[in-house]
């Protein structure tokens, strides 16, 4: 199936616009598939059942070589402008037979400076002549209305003139628009002509990229002695529907060739990224940053700590996170948004991803270290301690408790016996050992219980830590799942990427083989098998 080169170009512009706005792509990297022509290629003439569209064949050259009497000569009559005329002249002519029913004119070729006039030769019925003005006019209107002309354009006929085959101007424009057309060279006014001038212009040709171009001999002068004949005959003879339609698709292949390129050459702008390497970048970049504002933070966090120990409220003051610590995160992002440049990586697009992370950093870190501290400060200390100070509590109530049943069993048995002998039962010294008892029963696990309570400020400060720490791996967190969603749009690209590729491989043809034909053409822009 071949593709639309109009649809397909819009196609990949769109791509490219798209990648330009998000900053993947910067417009200086864009400039080849921009610059290529998107003038619509539908033909000017309208085809029949039987034939191709109309050859589409165009006088190029400077002023003064003659173009116009050469057309006059080969159309039979005076249809262009010659001699004194031809310097002022703004419009081009468009010679056709009678039959062929001209569409309807894109917009961006100028109408206002088009001249129609038909024939009625069935010789030349499928040859469209083109008469445009001078390349090397010193009117600028002139040169664009050339230009504007050039896309539909199928067979270029470069006339130069003994004196000025060597124009600057007109070489210019050969060696720009070389490859996107078939070419024959006519050395006019050839009763002035050298044969060396000949051989001359032969190698300049061969040296702009044509091996063995069709050149000929021609004057306007009767009874003149030239090529003219081989010309007329060659013109019949590419004008054939078998010839028109290879030109014709050989010109449609260059453009699809050419658009290949610029998205080839896009294609290894891509490949060059380096996620890989920015991914280890940012984590060595992250870890320093990260270990400078958890020393940076550690006095701010004691005295948060204190004063939360201290506070009613239990409620954090929010300037943990201060503009110290905002700069030091600042200055890792935008170290990584240079690492990025340094991997051939876009860094607009990553800068506006970690902006989020810039802007969310301070409410991270005050949720997360004033969730962690009150969790803290719930349960203080580790569960060891904690278990330590269940134990402590119980023994506070069972010890005492024990010592008063053990001393009141004393006072018991000793009254019992006391009452059997006679004798009293008590003596100061077991009343003060049973004080001792009991008080130290209770002392003891009092004492104990209040060494192991946890303080409320180191508390605070693990709290605040740990919080910190999570604070720290959630914007982490963040800044990886920002690089790896420019990861995911880049693929995306890519393959949005290779499907224009492949339809714009799949819509060259073929290859002329025909070696008549390819002497109209210039060799380095011949497309290549794949």
């Amino acid at each position: 199936m071949a593709y639309d080169y109009s649809s397909l170009l819009h196609a990949s512009r769109h791509w490219v616009e798209q990648l330009i706005a998000d900053g993947y792509l910067s417009p200086e990297q864009c400039t080849d598939l921009m610059a290529l022509d998107s003038q619509d290629q539908d033909p000017l003439f309208a085809a029949d059942d039987q034939n191709a569209p109309a050859l589409i064949v165009a006088f190029f050259g400077g002023t003064g070589v003659g173009k116009s009497s050469l057309l006059n000569r080969l159309a039979g009559e005076a249809i262009a402008k010659v001699g004194i005329e031809r310097p002022t002249s703004r419009e081009v002519t468009l010679y056709h037979h009678h039959s062929l029913t001209l569409q309807q004119l894109p917009s961006s070729l100028p109408l206002a400076d088009i001249r129609i006039r038909q024939h009625h030769d069935p010789q030349h019925r499928q040859l469209v002549w083109i008469d445009m003005p001078d390349i090397d006019s010193i009117d600028a209107h002139n040169r664009q209305l050339v230009r504007s002309w050039l896309p539909h354009i199928d067979l270029l006929i470069y006339v130069v003139s003994p004196e000025r085959y060597r124009d600057r101007k007109a070489w210019q424009l050969l060696q720009a628009e070389g490859g996107k057309h078939a070419w024959l060279f006519v050395i006019n006014q050839w009763d002035r002509g050298q044969a060396a001038q000949f051989d001359d212009l032969k190698q300049q040709l061969s040296l702009a990229g044509f091996s063995d171009p069709l050149l000929f001999k021609t004057s306007c002068l009767e009874n003149s002695t030239d090529d003219f004949a081989e010309l007329v005959s060659r013109l019949q003879l590419i004008s054939g529907q078998c010839q028109r339609l290879q030109l014709q698709q050989h010109q449609q292949d260059l453009r699809h060739q050419q658009l290949r390129q610029a998205l080839q050459h896009l294609s290894q702008v891509l490949k060059q990224r380096d996620y890989d390497g920015l991914r280890n970048l940012s984590q060595a970049s992250w870890e320093k940053s990260a270990a400078i504002l958890r020393q940076g933070l550690s006095w701010p966090i004691q005295q948060l700590a204190k004063n939360l120990a201290e506070s009613i409220t239990g409620k954090p003051p929010a300037n943990l996170w201060d503009d110290w610590a905002q700069s030091r995160l600042e200055d890792c992002l935008d170290d990584i948004c240079l690492q990025a440049a340094q991997c051939n990586m876009p860094a607009r697009p990553l800068r506006s991803a970690l902006l989020s992370v810039k802007t969310q950093a301070g409410k991270t870190v005050s949720h997360y270290t004033e969730l962690s501290a009150r969790h803290a400060m719930i349960k203080p200390g580790n569960r060891l301690q904690r278990s330590a100070l269940l134990i402590t509590a119980v023994a506070e109530t069972l010890l005492p408790l024990a010592a008063m049943t053990v001393v009141g069993y004393q006072v018991f048995a000793g009254y019992y016996l006391s009452t059997q002998q006679t004798q009293a039962y008590l003596g100061s010294e077991f009343a003060i050992h049973s004080g001792l008892l009991i008080g130290l029963s209770w002392l003891i696990p009092f004492f104990l219980h209040q060494k192991l309570q946890p303080s409320l400020e180191s508390a605070a400060l693990n709290g605040l830590h740990k919080g910190l720490d999570q604070a720290l791996a959630h914007i982490k967190g963040n800044i990886d799942q920002q690089l790896e969603q420019q990861l995911t749009g880049h693929l995306q690209y890519q393959q949005q990427l290779q499907q224009l590729l492949a339809a714009s491989q799949s819509a060259i043809v073929h290859k002329i083989t025909d070696a008549d034909l390819n002497r109209l053409l210039l060799n380095k822009n011949q497309l290549i098998d794949n």
